[in-house]
């Protein structure tokens, strides 16, 4: 856990120099490149799976460690992505150099562009029900993290199908949950009106949990306090809101995602009066284990089949927060059958306690047949 912690606040780290790259284009960052599904992908992919890939390789002195993460070196190795790949070599010696502030080692010597494609080429694990193997998804929620909003680093570890541990960075993620509202381009304005005091952490945080231990922690991000500090961590948890009228829910922001128009009307069915908090990433999980909403649901559309590392990591620190996810069943997250959520019914239902997530599913069972999912 305590590597996996270090490992995604380097990743972060990043992520939020990109980040701030693709938002300034005069700085240079690579753009942004479409993969075969039409989906985007930056430097930041790339730079943060070769970074993770790496790290853990060094930690635990295993050159063949066991990792499932979702981009490929295809595009990098190619003639047409070797301007891509100079920038995420630059990208990650950048941020390798400054290991030590995570209590990490950093190379000999700088990475060459063979030892980044080898380390991304190692993350080619197909999972499955036994052994241990650590699941990545280097920037989940790449859309928003193009155009300045919310995103995650998420790194799980499953050892016989279950997930054991998860560990989410939340670059964006505000302190105050109000600001989860407003898009980041204000909250950034803002925090220049008002800039918060010094020596405090305003915004973006790392959450973590281990299996059984009924605890999720969330800690600073190295990047806003100087240097990784365990003092500074603080215990979470889920909301104690029971009743529909009171509580928000919270959906992925794009409909390809997820059908809007159902989970409409299962809000109302249910009595949910507020407005959806539509937002990128795994920031939804993180936001229903700090206590900051009380319901996710997602009913992507038929054919779309749901990968595992879009979930491990948030399942695990909504669970010992206190929380309840499943599927639209009832039943518990299947990371036993390879690269996908295989067997899922019909949709995903996280909530902050069991009453809240019994009316859902009930919800779902008697709307179901009138949806056109």
């Amino acid at each position: 856990m305590e590597v996996a912690v270090r490992v995604v606040q380097a990743a972060c780290t990043l992520c939020q120099r990109v980040q701030g790259s693709l938002l300034h284009p005069a700085s240079g960052a690579g753009g942004v490149h479409s993969k075969l599904d039409r989906s985007p992908v930056t430097v930041a992919d790339w730079g943060v799976q070769a970074i993770v890939s790496w790290l853990l390789s060094d930690c635990f002195q295993d050159e063949n460690i066991s990792i499932v993460a979702e981009e490929d070196d295809e595009t990098l190795s190619s003639r047409d992505g070797a301007a891509f790949l100079e920038y995420v070599v630059d990208a990650v010696n950048g941020c390798l150099i400054e290991a030590p502030r995570y209590g990490l080692r950093s190379p000999e010597k700088e990475l060459k562009a063979h030892d980044i494609l080898q380390a991304i080429r190692r993350c080619n694990s197909t999972g499955g029900p036994e052994g241990r193997f650590w699941v990545l998804d280097p920037v989940d929620g790449t859309l928003g993290f193009v155009r300045g909003d919310q995103y995650a680093v998420a790194l799980a570890l499953i050892e016989d199908g279950e997930v054991v541990l998860g560990v989410l960075g939340c670059p964006n993620y505000p302190m105050k949950k109000e600001w989860l509202n407003y898009h980041q381009r204000y909250y950034r304005l803002m925090s220049k009106v008002s800039p918060p005091t010094s020596g405090s952490w305003h915004k973006g945080c790392v959450m973590y949990a281990h299996r059984g231990c009924g605890q999720t922690w969330m800690q600073p991000l190295v990047h806003d306090v100087g240097k990784l500090d365990w003092r500074n961590s603080r215990e979470v948890r889920v909301s104690t809101v029971s009743d529909p009228v009171s509580a928000t829910f919270c959906e992925p922001v794009e409909k390809a995602n997820s059908s809007h128009s159902f989970t409409a009307g299962l809000a109302h069915s249910v009595g949910l009066r507020k407005q959806p908090l539509r937002v990128y990433s795994m920031v939804k999980y993180a936001a229903i284990a700090r206590g900051d909403a009380e319901i996710f649901m997602k009913f992507a559309r038929a054919g779309y089949k749901e990968k595992i590392w879009d979930h491990a990591a948030g399942v695990v620190i909504i669970q010992e927060a206190g929380g309840v996810i499943t599927d639209a069943g009832g039943r518990p997250l299947d990371f036993s059958r390879g690269v996908f959520l295989e067997g899922l019914d019909r949709g995903i239902v996280a909530c902050s306690g069991p009453l809240l997530h019994h009316r859902i599913v009930d919800a779902v069972d008697a709307s179901w047949n009138s949806s056109t999912l």
